[in-house]
């Protein structure tokens, strides 16, 4: 199974409304976390659950569901997790 794939499994405890995920691991070659395998990804996640929770909460929910992926498979995370309605104020302005 590959890494996004597994990503994405693991994060369906979130209920994510969308999930985008990118791998940017080809833009980090030779970086000292790319040699022992890890990837560098851009996720982009959507989720009610996410709702009255800080930025810092919802990383930590996020890096929760991941487990072990964070010191094995992904050596990066760039997170963007919103609420629904979050993500509807910002495609109004």
């Amino acid at each position: 199974m590959s890494t996004i794939k597994s990503i994405k499994q693991k994060l369906a405890v979130l209920n994510p409304e969308k999930i985008e995920i990118l791998d940017e691991s080809a833009k980090h070659k030779g970086h000292e976390g790319a040699k022992n395998g890890g990837g560098h990804f851009f996720l982009t996640i959507v989720s009610c659950d996410f709702s009255k929770k800080s930025t810092m909460a919802r990383h930590r929910m996020i890096y929760a569901a991941l487990g072990e992926m964070m010191n094995k498979d992904i050596h990066a995370l760039s997170i963007k997790a919103y609420t629904p309605e979050e993500i509807l104020l910002d495609s109004i302005h």
